[in-house]
């Protein structure tokens, strides 16, 4: 008589299964290409409740599972203040999941409010960031790993060059400039968004989003305003990649295979450097025309 699955059981067993083309294999290539995970590691998973950093716990899970690489992980959620309501989202989610994270409270909403800083997000994402790395290092931890997915990395290399005046990407692994010995990974960087949400939706998962007040008052908004610059780049990527359909890989690869010598400029370690560095006057040429 076949055995009856759970519906966490279920759930783990359609990454493998359902969604391994689109999941499993691009979380294990980024893994691999990146040299994320290393022998002896010990990783705190970040969650934030939302379906990235929950899909990057369940990979997470299958990886340590599987893996011939011994590491080990610790679950973390830092509460940054969210309502009774979708904090009690977030633990019901958790508990489907078979996640075992340790949930932190903190007060970061109502902090980068009274701060009262012209781009409350921004200071928030600081402010969590901040913590997560304390939290980390207190568990023992020497890597933290973000849910940040390829679409993440696609905008955020496109809204450098439209509004930042710069060329640059979001590397999948970095060193902790504010606490040594860190470093951070980010093994959802092959996925699509496209298909984490057809993965909620085929496992009918709901999950908490940013679930702050500023979020929600712009999401209210009918006319528009206050409609963030990630969201404008997001929404015209995406009418974009209607007629071209090779759109988001083509800027995925090109960030993996810039020509520094057609840039007249570059930075390296915050150094402004030219072209004019590295010119060389052809041989026989007059200097003087």
């Amino acid at each position: 008589m076949a055995r009856t699955l759970t519906r966490q059981q279920l759930i783990e067993r359609s990454l493998n299964k359902r969604f391994r083309e689109e999941l499993w294999q691009p979380f294990i290539a980024a893994i691999r290409r990146y040299r994320l995970i290393e022998a002896g590691d010990r990783i705190a998973v970040c969650i934030s409740g939302g379906k990235d950093s929950m899909l990057l716990a369940k990979l997470m899970q299958e990886v340590h599972r599987h893996s011939d690489v011994p590491f080990e992980l610790a679950f973390l959620v830092m509460d940054p203040g969210y309502s009774a309501e979708n904090r009690q989202k977030v633990e019901e989610n958790l508990a489907l999941l078979g996640i075992p994270a340790e949930i932190h409270r903190t007060e970061i909403f109502s902090d980068a409010e009274a701060a009262g800083a012209r781009n409350p997000c921004y200071m928030c994402a600081r402010m969590r960031r901040g913590w997560l790395y304390h939290l980390a290092r207190d568990m023992g931890c020497s890597k933290i790993a973000l849910g940040h997915h390829m679409d993440d990395v696609i905008e955020t290399t496109v809204m450098g060059m439209f509004y930042g005046a710069q060329i640059q990407a979001m590397l999948p692994m970095l060193h902790s400039q504010n606490f040594p010995g860190m470093t951070l990974i980010r093994p959802l960087y092959c996925i699509r968004e496209r298909d984490i949400l057809q993965w909620c939706r085929y496992n009918e998962l709901s999950f908490i989003r940013c679930a702050c007040r500023f979020t929600e008052e712009r999401d209210a908004a009918e006319d528009g305003i206050g409609v963030s610059k990630r969201q404008e780049i997001k929404l015209l990527l995406r009418e974009l990649e209607k007629t071209n359909i090779d759109l988001a890989s083509n800027i995925f690869n090109a960030i993996h295979g810039v020509q520094l010598d057609t840039l007249p400029g570059w930075k390296t370690g915050g150094v402004l450097h030219s072209f004019l560095e590295r010119w060389q006057q052809p041989e026989g040429a007059d200097q003087e025309e």
